[in-house]
């Protein structure tokens, strides 16, 4: 009823990459399945762990120490079993990942939350003339109605944000795909310091909805443009 037969044939016939299926990551899938686009693929090297359950769709006791892909593959065929998906259970970087995009995509959702693979995705993703939206920080803000999309160009007040401008600007990029971010100020005294970690100087604290909400907007702006509605 709402978006016509010739919007749901578009979305049947497109071809979708997610990659990360974390807090943000898992809801942008499931909504861009639910929503009825035929084919998607799947990307995430990681497993359930404890500190996920506040936060992210597929993290619950029972599922703890299992492959977020496999989970995340098992539940879209539970929503769409015609659904043509492809998962793909590992971490990817470099030639991994153009060889993924190899498969070509109408459309790519990043939900990466590490810098490096993030900026690379992106890179190759805009080489290939894919469109992409990807998503920025989620952590440490309250105010799911702050949430803001637009091109990456026009992005403010968001740590994720600039880091990622000033690395893409070095690569020649410097607008042409949409981010989902939100200008919200963040409590520094919730922001820790992680040098041990892999990949992150900080860890931030996340309420339950936030990436939820981050998600959703991300499945919103593939939807919308893949089924032809003005955004």
């Amino acid at each position: 009823m709402l978006l016509g037969t010739k919007g749901l044939a578009k979305l049947k016939s497109a071809k979708v990459l997610v990659v990360g299926l974390g807090g943000v990551g898992a809801y942008a899938a499931e909504m861009i399945c639910r929503a009825g686009v035929g084919s998607m693929t799947i990307v995430d090297g990681d497993k359930i762990n404890s500190s996920n359950r506040n936060r992210q769709l597929l993290a619950l006791i029972s599922t703890q120490g299992k492959a977020k892909a496999e989970l995340m593959g098992s539940r879209l065929l539970d929503i769409n079993p015609g659904l043509d998906l492809t998962i793909v259970s590992e971490y990817i970087k470099d030639d991994m990942v153009i060889e993924i995009l190899d498969a070509g995509f109408d459309y790519v959702v990043d939900a990466i939350d590490t810098l490096s693979p993030k900026i690379f995705l992106i890179f190759h993703s805009l080489q290939k003339k894919y469109k992409l939206v990807s998503s920025m920080g989620a952590g440490g803000r309250f105010d799911p109605l702050k949430i803001t999309i637009s091109d990456i160009s026009g992005t403010t007040d968001c740590n994720l944000a600039r880091i990622l401008r000033k690395r893409l600007h070095r690569l020649g990029v410097r607008e042409g795909f949409t981010a989902v971010y939100s200008p919200e100020t963040i409590d520094k005294s919730k922001v820790l310091l992680s040098p041990g970690e892999q990949n992150k100087a900080s860890v931030v604290g996340t309420v339950s909805y936030m990436p939820a909400a981050f998600g959703i907007a991300c499945a919103s702006v593939v939807i919308r443009d893949l089924a032809g509605i003005q955004r």
